[in-house]
This record gives structure tokens, C-alpha cells and sequence, in this order.
């Protein structure tokens, strides 16, 4: 897979120059309007990682592509991107208004863990349709966002910090169901998202990261310290689904990204996913999708 885009890049892409504070050690963080990047102006965007967050308010029609999903934007949205998972937007030139913030990893340091929340797990769903209220609600957080970020106020980052996590909130207490996410664990709760947050680690394949190193439950129980078996009843009892199955249903979905958008041959996407065969990789993906890797490719 092609390297990931950072924050430099985007710059220089989007603006054609790069923010002298662009590594400050306090993070970085700046709120655009999106206009003049949709419409009859838009430009195709790349399929692939960023290592920054971004948060997306937009009005009008689109497709948000991420891992191997996507979701068809009908009215309006917020979406959330982060540096674990490629995105891209489809049919940008339908949209007719919006904004978005774009943040690293060293803006919230000391100050909470974003990633804590469901919408940046790999299970979370990173989009949000909106009403015309809530729309207007999180138009104007953004609004507040661009006076604070252009005014004299030394503390203005810590203001914006302030309106990211209202943004996040908003968007959380739109679907009840994620409330659910951050009550107490018990231990075999707490096994399984360490399970799955090494999981992902391991994704997406890219030059930098060539291969998966953990293959099956066994080198997933030894990473975490526990008994092969105390690591399968923690993952069906949370899950109910074997680690195995986990595992698999990951490998499918990176396998699937590889095959339709990067130019590695099948190969080499197969040695990446930790087959030391092709014709294992073959097997193993007919056997999950019902087509072989090429003609999935093909299609």
C-alpha cells in the first residue's frame, strides 16, 4: 500500500505551503470551511490513510469510503476519520456545503484519550447522518471554531480542544447505543478490546509495515500474557465469535482493500497477510467470499 498521507503532505496538496507550527510539540489543529473544495471545484481525493484525524460536517449528496465499507451521505453528515483506517469521498461534487477540522495525535496529549471513544475504535461507525436541527448545531460549533481559531486569545487551542470534544459528544449522544461503550468492564471485557486493538494494530499493510506479525489466537495470547484458552472464552463470551473467526474476518477485510486498491500483485498480498503460500491465501479467500482473489479483484 502507498504511503501515508501526513500533515505536511495535506498542506502542500491542498494550500501549496506548511504552517510554521506545523510540529509544535503542544500537537496541531486548524477548521476549514469546505466550499471551495466541493462543487464544480472538487478534486478526486485518494483512497487512503492519513496520519491526522479529521472531522467532516457536510451538506448534500456523497459516498464516504472507509476500510472496506462505505456509507451513502443522502442530506447531511458528521464523519470522523482517523489514522487507523483509509478513507476517501465519492461524488464530492454533489455536496453544496460544509467544514472540517483536522488535528494529530500530540493536540490531545495530556488532555483525554480520543481514542477511548467508540466512534475511533475499530468497531465504532465513523458517520453520522444529521437532522436540519442538528445540522445547524454543529454548524455553528464549527463557526465558534473559526472565530476562535483566527482571534488573539492565548488560549485559544485550549478553547478548541474544548469545542472538538463537544463535536465528538454531540455526534455520540445521536445514537444511544454507544453509550453503552464506555461502561465498566469486566476482565474478559478488558481481554477482548486488548485482543482487538492488537488486532488492528497490524493494519493497514503499507511499505513502512509490510506484514502481520500475529497470525492466530496462540500469538495473540502470548502478546497478552494469558493462556491460549483463558483468550478464546474471553473473545466468545464478548463476541460470540471464536478468535479465530476475528482473525479471518480482519484478514478478509484487509485482503479486500489490497485487492482493489493498491498495485501489489496477489503475491505479495498474500505473504503480507501471512500466508507463506499464494494458494493458501486463494483457499483461504474463496473459502470466505466465494470468489477468488483475482476475480474479486477483476469485478
Amino acid at each position: 500500500m502507498e504511503k501515508l498521507i501526513n500533515l505536511e503532505d495535506f498542506y502542500r496538496n491542498k494550500f501549496n505551503w506548511v504552517p510554521e507550527n506545523l510540529k509544535k510539540e503542544w500537537g496541531h489543529f486548524n477548521v476549514f470551511k469546505l466550499d471551495p473544495y466541493i462543487g464544480i471545484k472538487a478534486k478526486p481525493t485518494p483512497y487512503k490513510r492519513r496520519d491526522f484525524y479529521k472531522i467532516t460536517l457536510v451538506k448534500g449528496q456523497g459516498r464516504v469510503h472507509y476500510a472496506n465499507k462505505f456509507v451513502d451521505v443522502k442530506k447531511q453528515a458528521i464523519v470522523f476519520s482517523n489514522p487507523m483506517i483509509p478513507y476517501k469521498w465519492e461524488s464530492i461534487e454533489n455536496l453544496t456545503s460544509g467544514y472540517f477540522c483536522i488535528f494529530n495525535q500530540d493536540f490531545f496529549k495530556q488532555f483525554g484519550n480520543i481514542t477511548s471513544y467508540s466512534i475511533y475504535q475499530p468497531q465504532g461507525i465513523p458517520v453520522f447522518e444529521l437532522s436540519d436541527e442538528s445540522y445547524n448545531h454543529f454548524e455553528e460549533l464549527y463557526n465558534r471554531m473559526l472565530a476562535e481559531i483566527s482571534s488573539d486569545y492565548i488560549h485559544k487551542y485550549d478553547v478548541l480542544r474544548n469545542l472538538t470534544f463537544e463535536a465528538i459528544h454531540n455526534a455520540l449522544k445521536l445514537e444511544p447505543v454507544n453509550a453503552n461503550k464506555h461502561s465498566p468492564v469486566n476482565a474478559n471485557q478488558r481481554i477482548s478490546m486488548l485482543f482487538l486493538e492488537l488486532l488492528e494494530r497490524q493494519f493497514p499493510i503499507e511499505e513502512s509495515h509490510p506484514f502481520i506479525q500475529l497470525k492466530n489466537a496462540s500469538d495473540f495470547a502470548n502478546q497478552l500474557s494469558v493462556h491460549v484458552n483463558h483468550l478464546n472464552r474471553a473473545i466468545k463470551e464478548t463476541t460470540e465469535k471464536t478468535t479465530s473467526q476475528i482473525i479471518a474476518e480482519r484478514i478478509v477485510q484487509e485482503a479486500k482493500v489490497m485487492l482493489k486498491f493498491s498495485d501489489w500483485n496477489i503475491s505479495e498480498i498474500a505473504f503480507a497477510l501471512g500466508f507463506n503460500e499464494v494458494s493458501y491465501f486463494n483457499n483461504f479467500f474463496k473459502k470466505n467470499t466465494g470468489i477468488s482473489p483475482l476475480k474479486f479483484r477483476n469485478t
